[in-house]
């Protein structure tokens, strides 16, 4: 058997298989109800109000998002509103910085899977990336995927783009993926910069087909969803949810 290279030597133009950006784009757009189904509703102010988190709850069984996506702190109540609905809750760990202790992230992620969420959202620990720690970066996404996994729970890896180059984005993608993420996310909303075309374009080209892509911060209308959907996104994290279906005809 071929030992697996260090990170450092890995090569990051190579071929993962064909994802049918425009196929994926035309299904999600067909109609309102397609397009709620890749859109992780979602509320993660730090302000955010119990009676908030309920409505926002509310609003993923009207339209049937993907999901509801909160703080770990309204974890039990999303949970409890949403029970028998068929609509997951997330919930995002290590949240907005990166810059948690392996213990920690695997307390949280332990922790709300043990209240019943269905997907994380764990923030990659972008120091360590930007420092060349890879197999630190490599490890510590491993211990929450484990988790997940084990528990057939979905795993998103944030890797907050505003904050890294283009090698940057390259390689924490392709760590990610091999580290076991379900998804490769762009950024938390609480960076300098959220989702653009371009880096969604450039994830998809190392994800391929192996895993999805999530698009998220600062899409607040249709022509935002659609444009990073046509870029390769099939998944959307978006607070304005509501305001981006009822453009393409929900009530």
């Amino acid at each position: 058997m071929t030992a697996t290279p260090p990170l450092e030597d890995m090569d990051l133009e190579f071929d993962h298989g064909n994802f049918d950006s425009a196929a994926c784009a035309a299904r999600a757009l067909a109609n309102w109800q397609a397009l709620a189904s890749v859109i992780d509703h979602t509320l993660l102010k730090p302000d955010a109000t119990c009676h908030q988190i309920e409505n926002l709850c509310d609003e993923a069984i009207r339209y049937r998002f993907a999901c509801a996506m909160v703080n770990p702190v309204w974890a039990s109540t999303a949970v409890s509103v949403l029970s028998g609905t068929g609509i997951p809750v997330g919930a995002v760990v290590g949240f907005p910085l990166g810059a948690s202790l392996i213990s920690t992230i695997r307390h949280e992620a332990t922790s709300l899977i043990r209240m019943g969420v269905r997907e994380l959202d764990m923030v990659i620990p972008i120091g360590l990336l930007k420092s060349g720690s890879y197999q630190a970066v490599r490890h510590s996404i491993h211990a929450v995927a484990v988790i997940a996994h084990h528990r057939g729970v979905l795993l998103k890896v944030i890797l907050e783009t505003a904050l890294l180059n283009v090698e940057e984005k390259l390689r924490g993608s392709e760590i990610a993926i091999q580290a076991g993420a379900d998804f490769i996310k762009t950024s938390t909303g609480f960076a300098s910069g959220g989702a653009t075309a371009a880096d969604v374009a450039l994830m998809r080209g190392v994800a391929g087909s192996r895993c999805g892509v999530k698009a998220a911060g600062g899409i607040r209308t249709l022509a935002d969803a659609k444009a990073m959907l046509e870029a390769g996104a099939n998944r959307l994290g978006a607070s304005s949810s509501v305001a981006i279906v009822q453009e393409l005809g929900a009530e």
